[in-house]
């Protein structure tokens, strides 16, 4: 039923607007997902430090969530924020939440404005870094992100290196990750 809801929202998004860039050829890699998965200790302040370019965000600095996660919903009210290529402080909420249909380090992403999507973490230790993948395939092409998440806002550093390799390991091609810039500047609010 999630394939199918995904895929005809994929649809709709090509036919309405022709191919967008973030849709490839390709298939989404299989990867695996963190096993025994603590959404209580995955919750609280997370800095992407490195990611695949995403239309859907509209930041591109500075970017960082707050999880707060909540046992009546079974997942976490997030919070993200950061500056936009126009340096204005931006702030989207919404939920990620497991399914009953997948583990629960394989979650949804439920946002405003952004058709849900998987939101799969791959590792984490819960306190230094998280690696995340988030991918939809369909007839032949896919819209594939990735996301290095730090407990600190550090560019550089052990979640980079450590999420690197278990991209590389999972099939993900590393290459295609950028850097977010976190900088003097930056504003952690969320």
């Amino acid at each position: 039923m999630f394939t199918t809801l995904v895929a005809a929202a994929l649809v709709a998004l090509v036919s309405a607007d022709g191919i967008p860039d973030f849709v490839v050829p390709g298939r989404c890699a299989k990867v695996a997902n963190q096993d025994k998965f603590d959404l209580r200790r995955y919750s609280g302040r997370w800095y992407q430090t490195q990611i695949i370019d995403n239309a859907y965000q509209p930041y591109t600095r500075c970017i960082h969530s707050n999880y707060d996660y909540s046992d009546s919903d079974y997942g976490f009210k997030v919070t993200t924020a950061g500056f936009s290529p126009n340096n204005e402080y931006l702030r989207l909420q919404g939920k990620i939440y497991p399914t009953k249909d997948f583990p629960a380090a394989h979650m949804l992403i439920d946002f405003p404005t952004v058709f849900a999507a998987p939101y799969e973490v791959i590792e984490t230790d819960y306190e230094t870094y998280s690696c995340v993948y988030s991918c939809i395939d369909w007839n032949g092409y896919k819209s594939e992100f990735g996301f290095v998440f730090s407990r600190t806002p550090q560019t550089s550093g052990p979640a980079n290196d450590k999420c690197a390799s278990v991209f590389r390991k999972n099939g993900v091609d590393f290459a295609l990750f950028n850097d977010v810039a976190h900088t003097a500047e930056c504003v952690y609010r969320a």
